[in-house]
């Protein structure tokens, strides 16, 4: 194998390629990425045997083949190097990288112990513009449980696909998150959960000034992101998903209009002397045209006014003050509207003039403050 290519790009593709590499397993090849040289083609994979990225280069290619080579090798290499242009060759497994006057002669693995990738072929095909999913990922991802503190089925985002219609939903048992956009799709009404991880990297590869799409492909066990020129490649997750429209308050007790800002800035202000969100909830207490936010810990008490417009019945209720903050700052609109039913009910949080997402939090059951 034998091909020339652009120093920055390749730099570029290696540095995004090698977050799918395994950092937990010590397998030598699965440490590594594969080097594939078509026509005038380069191609760059990292997989772990549960998430996969792709990508595809321009190159100069004199002679076809493929290689592994361990990744953090590879990429540190390849940041280092002094041309805008690098040479990479191959003879068996010897592998030579020229730059300039640099020149690294290291040792490969052959593609052929390389993992093959799962495909997804005849899956259901959806394409979506890149800002419009980025926002629906952003209103959506903070509610997904991590990794160690809850059952498997919570720790990824859940798409449920209806004609002209996409949902996802995130929920960590405490809180949850839905966002809801007209889509055009037109197949028939699926669901599945993609983990947190491979949400979080298809975000970093998203390109928010650019018109593409970015294009999904869904099998029974995996699916397939289409970004620019990279491919990401996902396990799906599986396991009884919580039956979230049971979990939403039918009735409404109190309602609070607010402005987000002012009430993510008083509940921030009792950030100083929170020890434990779990042992010292903020207690919030909704009357006439006032929100009252108050905490006590070993470090001390803080209370704090803003002005809100509410109506129905006076309510106090706790919460755990990153949850709401969360909600809050996922909101991304200038007035909400908070909705309560009792101090033992979730609060339902909306925007003031779309249906299109809403964030349920679980209240905190509050001690005397005396």
């Amino acid at each position: 194998m034998k091909f020339t290519c652009n120093t920055k790009e390749l730099s570029n593709a290696c540095n995004n390629v090698i977050r799918a590499v395994s950092s937990k397993v010590t397998i030598p090849t699965i440490e590594g990425i594969l080097i594939e040289c078509g026509s005038d083609t380069l191609s760059l994979t990292g997989y772990d045997f549960e998430f996969g990225i792709n990508t595809v280069l321009s190159a100069g290619v004199t002679e076809p083949g493929a290689i592994v080579i361990n990744a953090k090798v590879l990429c540190d290499i390849i940041r280092k190097l002094p041309d805008e242009d690098v040479t990479i060759e191959t003879n068996n497994t010897a592998v030579s990288i020229i730059s300039g006057a640099a020149q690294y002669n290291i040792t490969g693995i052959d593609a052929d112990d390389y993992p093959e990738l799962p495909s997804v072929n005849g899956g259901y095909p959806l394409e979506l513009n890149q800002k419009l999913l980025y926002s629906m990922i952003n209103q959506t991802i903070f509610a997904v449980a991590e990794a160690e503190t809850s059952k498997p089925v919570y720790t990824g985002l859940k798409f449920e696909m209806t004609k002209g219609e996409l949902k996802l939903i995130g929920v960590d048992g405490y809180r949850l998150a839905i966002r809801t956009e007209a889509v055009d799709y037109d197949g028939d009404d699926i669901s599945f959960i993609v983990p947190k991880k491979t949400i979080r990297e298809l975000q970093k590869l998203m390109n928010l000034e650019s018109d593409k799409n970015v294009s999904l492909s869904v099998g029974k066990r995996h699916i397939v992101f289409e970004i620019e020129n990279y491919s990401i490649i996902s396990r799906l997750l599986d396991g009884e998903f919580i039956d979230y429209n049971s979990a939403v308050p039918k009735t409404t007790s109190t309602t609070v209009l607010i402005n987000t800002s002012s009430a993510i800035e008083c509940i921030e202000r009792t950030l100083p002397v929170i020890e434990n969100n779990q042992k010292n909830p903020i207690r919030c207490h909704f009357e006439n045209d006032q929100m009252r936010v108050s905490t006590v810990s070993s470090l001390g008490r803080v209370v704090d006014y803003t002005h809100a417009n509410t109506s129905g019945e006076r309510v106090e209720i706790g919460f755990n003050s990153k949850f709401i903050l969360d909600a809050l700052n996922a909101a991304d609109v200038d007035e909400v509207k908070i909705e309560l039913t009792g101090a033992v009910s979730p609060a339902r949080i909306s925007p003031v003039n779309s249906k299109s997402f809403f964030f349920l939090v679980l209240p905190m059951r509050l001690r005397n403050e005396n």
